[in-house]
């Protein structure tokens, strides 16, 4: 078993019975492994460093850099990265998404994510309407297939 697979392992183990799930997970030549993960509920600092803690623990105990020369950088994927896993829309349910169809001639859907079914999302798309003089926000209910996403962002709402 290589020291990459072993430490795949670990992660497996210091996730059991929390609510956190890797995300990704991306090793540099330099034995630099960056391993991102996310919450059901809030990633928080704590947690960060409580995973980072029993990783390095593993590690260091299964001896598999004997000279020290590894690096684990445990962090969340950051709010700017699109989501890739199921139960990332599911943690984003209520939020706004920023979405990027694989069809390259459709136009990117800004909407509030109302479902999250196993192949299909639903977003709320409010259109603007204007009427006269009065502005009518017009509400679409959209069935997006998540095969269909190339990329969905949440938005960040201030």
């Amino acid at each position: 078993m290589t020291a990459q697979e072993q430490i795949a392992i670990f992660i497996d183990e210091a996730l059991e019975g929390t609510d956190c799930f890797l995300v990704d997970f991306k090793i540099k030549p330099t034995n630099n492994y960056k391993i991102y993960i996310d919450s059901d509920t809030q990633f928080t600092l704590e947690k960060c460093m409580r995973i980072n803690r029993n990783l390095r623990k593993k590690v260091e105990e299964a001896e598999l850099y004997p000279d020290g020369d590894v690096s684990l950088e445990v962090s969340s994927p950051g709010v700017d990265s699109p989501l890739k896993l199921f139960r990332q829309y599911k943690k984003n349910i209520g939020r706004t998404l920023e979405i990027i169809l694989t069809d390259e001639a459709a136009m990117g859907i800004t909407g509030k994510l109302i479902t999250v079914e196993e192949d299909t999302i639903q977003i709320e798309k409010k259109q603007i309407k204007s009427r006269s003089k009065k502005i009518i926000p017009e509400v679409e209910i959209l069935d997006i297939p998540l095969s269909s996403i190339k990329s969905a962002t949440v938005c960040i709402e201030f």
